[in-house]
């Protein structure tokens, strides 16, 4: 799923401010401009769009973490270089502070079905054989899930939301 997307929708689902992202970005010690998001917000056919790459995606989910749960002691998590599907749901899983049922339940208020064993997949090490790659239609139900749990008023009378029109292009 296209990194810009991942932040619009949470950006949207939890209604934040340019000052909160800011003030996000800061809790994982990176410093960003109002700029540097509005850009990143931007829809992909405006000449300003900038493209969000991995690292600044991964600091902001690692701000998000500290933001939800609270900042931990000693050093800040390092943010990775190379972000998957799997890693984005497990930093929200985090930050939320979500068992499997919370996402399961969240998951099916997209209407999209799952077990415990392929969730418990998605969360194990690469090199484990029951691993299995999280998809781009899984991470975008969930993120719609968790829109329609925290805007329900919003989200209600369309099956999009106001933030999915990229993935329309998909």
């Amino acid at each position: 799923m296209d990194n810009n997307n991942v932040l619009q929708r949470l950006r949207y689902t939890f209604d934040l401010s340019d000052d909160q992202m800011i003030e996000i970005f800061a809790l994982a010690e990176v410093e960003v401009t109002r700029a540097e998001i509005s850009d990143w917000l931007k829809k992909d056919d405006d000449p300003e769009f900038k493209k969000l790459h991995d690292k600044p995606l991964a600091t902001f989910l690692n701000g998000f973490i500290s933001l939800k749960r609270g900042k931990k002691e000693g050093e800040t998590p390092k943010p990775e270089k190379k972000l998957t599907n799997n890693l984005i749901l497990r930093k929200l899983k985090i930050a939320l502070n979500l068992q499997s049922e919370d996402m399961l339940a969240i998951l099916e208020l997209s209407d999209f079905k799952l077990s415990k064993h392929e969730l418990s997949a998605f969360f194990r090490k690469p090199s484990q054989s029951q691993y299995r790659i999280c998809k781009d239609q899984v991470l975008r139900n969930f993120l719609m899930g968790l829109q329609l749990k925290h805007r329900p008023k919003e989200t209600k009378g369309s099956d999009k939301g106001e933030n999915s029109k990229p993935d329309a292009k998909k």
